[in-house]
Formats: structure tokens, C-alpha cells, sequence
């Protein structure tokens, strides 16, 4: 057998595989951060009070320090973030936020015979802190690790126009500090941690990695709270959204009574009057409640108060029946979702029938579901109609579109009719429990 031809790395070569495992280690650690909550709000408040830079400065300050004992006490070298860690603290925290976290990364290298790790550290959070002071914030998020690829567009940029790109300020810093670093290693060996370089070549490498150190947590970071904003514009969205359906809804309503107590008025003044106390308390209950959830117990009671103006009117024309569940009681709904279908069966089902009218209110728990039912014996909707109903009431499209915005499209309005026999509506909304109520 031929002996075994073994091959070990150069220095250069291990170097090199040592900061790409550091810029590994950094992607590692920015995406890790970006997963926490809290962590992406203390990203989106540029002003902070010194609780919140104390909780930024741990949050970076442990597992840079964690990296730093690992590389003294196991060897491994990609995990000391001495330069890129308090440069990056300051830079988005501010100049002490950036010295505190300098002074927890320094510490383990000054206690291991390193001297000068502390105020290096110190001065790189000092350095980034400075930085922050003179730049605009929103040119700090835009620091990319690609920000050598338009060196030329800068460059060309001060010729012509004598302005200097802010990108270009921020990219400064960094250069200079890995140079200095870099004359420390070669003047005080053993007295600062450094990859050390040994030709232009690996320096200029050795400065594009410190550079791309403290330029990815940046482009990953700046992500995290694009992604954050648009879940927080997409909550608000939605919230006004159902605001606008609900503010089409109670309009509606208003509008059809009080068309109602106008024809009573000369005919039976004391019937309209007790129309127009009803109708009062009814507002009022709506301009009390700003929930837009209600139990479902809550929901039939609003559309009991409805019911009282309407009885009023139709007198013994109008009789409801209620099939309710007693387990439905407590779950969730959207609120004013009955009282438009409710308003509409009356309306457009029982109003022109010479026979007594007929309402029934069913709910049921089917699996996951809460399935809602109003049912009327009215004049129905023959097949022609049917069809274009949904687009053109303004009770059921809204009751659907709500559905829709709130739960998805699984969830809809199902209409049946048959002309001269009823009209049926089904909802199906999901079977959430409304949580329990504490008294003090």
C-alpha cells in the first residue's frame, strides 16, 4: 500500500477558513437575535433609555463574551468578536452602550495576559457610538455587506458633486480599526487579538471580513424590522378594515329605523315614541362597546334590543323563535354580525308577506365550528336573483367581507332561498371560548 499522502493548511489558508467561519458565527448569532421578539423592538426604537441600552448591551454583551472564553479557553478563534461586537453596539446603540459591551467582550483576553483587549474594545464601541452620533439613522440600516461593489459609484460621486456618500463614512471606521489592530499584533505580539496578516493580500482580506462582520447583522437586523413593521402596518390594516365594514353596517341599520318611526308618527305618536327610547338605548349600548368581539350571549342580546323596535312595529306579524345552544353562549363572535341579517330578513323577507312572519335564530357546535343560523319563512329569492344578492345587499356583503378579513376564506356567508317558501343563512366561524372574566 502507498503510504497516505497527509496534507496540512498554510497559514494563509487557515486564516482564511477561520474568517469565514467568524462571518458564519456572526450570521448565526444576528439571526438568532432577530427570532426574539423583544430584541426587534429594542431594533425599532432609535431613542432608547438607559433600561432599554443596558438590556441591548447584555443581549449582545453574553454570548460575545461566551465567544471570547471559547476562543481562550478552547482555542476556537472565529468566535472573538473583539473588533465588529462593541463597533456594532455603538453603532446602534450609542457611544456607552458600545464601551459597556467592549469593556464584557476585553475582559476575558485582559485577564488571559492581553492587555490591551480592553481599551481597544472600549474604543471600538466608543468609535461606533461616534459614528452613530454624526450619521443619519436611516443611512446606518442601509449599510450593506455589498457596499464594496459601489465603491466606484461613491468614488465618482466626490469627483463630480464634492459629496461624500454616508456609506462611505460608515465604512471608514471599520478599515481603520482592522489597520490598527493589525499594527498592534505586528508591534505588541500577544497583547491583542488579531488575525494576523503577513503580506497586503491577507490584510486587505482581513479587512473585508471586519467590515462584512459588522455589515451582515446590520443587513439582517434592518430585515427583521422591515418584516416587523409590515405585521404591525398588516394588524392595523385589518383593525381598520373591520372598522369600516362595522361603520357601513350601523349607518344602515340607523337609516331603515328611523324610517320606521317616521311612518308611525302621525298614524300612532306614542308607539313612535317608544320606537325613538329604544332606538336611543340601542345606540347607546353600541357607542359603549368598542369590542370587536363580543359572546355570543352578548351578540342576541343586542339583537334582542332590535327585535323590540321591530316587534313594536309589526306587532303580532313578527314572531321569533331561538334555537341557542346553551355550550354556544360563551364563544366568540364578531360583533354586529347577526343584527344586518336579522334586519335583513325582516326587511327584504317578511315585510311584504300578508301572513304572519317567522324568525328563527339556531346555533349548534359542530367540531371546531360555531354554526349560526337565521331563518325566515318570508317572500325568498327566486334563482335568478340569487346569484347577485351577495354583491348588492349591503347587510349580507358586509357580514361576509368581515368573515372574510377576520377568519380567511374558509370561513363565508352560505346563503339558500326558495322563492315563496324562505331564505336561510348560514354562518361557520371558528369555536374559540371567551376567556374568563376576574373580578377584583
Amino acid at each position: 500500500m502507498a503510504p497516505l499522502d497527509i496534507r496540512f493548511l498554510s497559514n494563509e489558508q487557515f486564516l482564511i477558513f477561520t474568517m469565514l467561519a467568524q462571518l458564519a458565527v456572526v450570521a448565526a448569532l444576528a439571526t438568532m437575535f432577530a427570532r426574539f421578539r423583544r430584541f426587534r423592538r429594542l431594533l425599532l426604537t432609535e431613542k432608547r433609555d438607559w433600561p432599554e441600552r443596558l438590556a441591548f448591551a447584555g443581549a449582545l454583551g453574553i454570548p460575545l463574551f461566551a465567544g471570547a472564553i471559547s476562543r481562550i479557553l478552547l482555542g476556537y478563534n472565529a468566535a472573538d468578536l473583539i473588533l465588529a461586537g462593541p463597533f456594532l453596539a455603538g453603532l446602534l446603540a450609542g457611544p456607552y452602550t458600545g464601551a459597556l459591551v467592549g469593556l464584557v467582550v476585553g475582559l476575558p483576553g485582559a485577564l488571559a495576559g492581553e492587555y490591551g483587549a480592553v481599551p481597544f474594545a472600549v474604543g471600538c464601541g466608543f468609535a461606533g457610538g461616534g459614528v452613530r452620533e454624526i450619521c443619519p439613522k436611516d443611512a446606518i440600516w442601509h449599510f450593506s455587506p455589498f457596499v464594496f461593489t459601489d465603491l466606484h459609484r461613491y468614488a465618482w460621486r466626490l469627483l463630480r458633486r464634492f459629496q461624500i456618500d454616508w456609506q462611505i463614512i460608515l465604512i471608514t471606521p471599520p478599515i481603520l480599526l482592522e489597520l490598527l489592530r493589525q499594527a498592534i499584533g505586528h508591534r505588541w505580539p500577544g497583547r491583542l487579538f488579531v488575525f494576523l496578516a503577513n503580506d497586503p493580500l491577507m490584510t486587505a482580506l482581513a479587512v473585508l471580513e471586519t467590515t462584512l462582520c459588522v455589515a451582515i447583522p446590520i443587513k439582517i437586523w434592518n430585515s427583521a424590522r422591515i418584516e416587523h413593521k409590515l405585521q404591525e402596518q398588516e394588524k392595523l390594516l385589518m383593525t381598520a378594515r373591520i372598522e369600516a365594514l362595522a361603520s357601513q353596517i350601523n349607518p344602515h341599520f340607523l337609516f331603515n329605523t328611523l324610517q320606521s318611526i317616521s311612518s308611525l308618527i302621525r298614524s300612532k305618536p306614542e308607539t313612535a315614541r317608544m320606537l325613538i327610547v329604544k332606538l336611543s338605548a340601542l345606540l347607546r349600548r353600541l357607542l359603549r362597546s368598542q369590542d370587536h368581539f363580543v359572546t355570543l350571549r352578548e351578540e342576541l342580546e343586542a339583537v334582542d334590543e332590535y327585535l323590540d323596535i321591530e316587534q313594536v312595529r309589526f306587532g303580532r306579524q313578527l314572531v321569533v323563535e331561538k334555537e341557542i345552544g346553551a355550550d354556544t353562549l360563551d364563544r366568540v363572535v364578531p360583533s354586529m354580525l347577526l343584527q344586518p341579517l336579522v334586519e335583513n330578513s325582516i326587511k327584504h323577507g317578511l315585510a311584504g308577506k300578508v301572513d304572519p312572519g317567522r324568525i328563527l335564530l339556531k346555533s349548534t357546535r359542530q367540531g371546531d365550528l360555531v354554526v349560526i343560523e337565521v331563518i325566515d319563512n318570508g317572500v325568498g329569492i327566486d334563482a335568478a336573483r340569487l346569484t347577485g344578492v351577495m354583491d348588492h345587499g349591503i347587510g349580507l356583503r358586509n357580514v361576509n367581507e368581515r368573515l372574510r378579513v377576520i377568519y380567511g376564506a374558509s370561513c363565508q356567508l352560505h346563503l339558500h332561498s326558495v322563492a315563496g317558501v324562505g331564505t336561510s343563512v348560514r354562518l361557520e366561524v371558528p369555536d374559540m371560548a371567551a376567556p374568563e372574566r376576574i373580578s377584583a
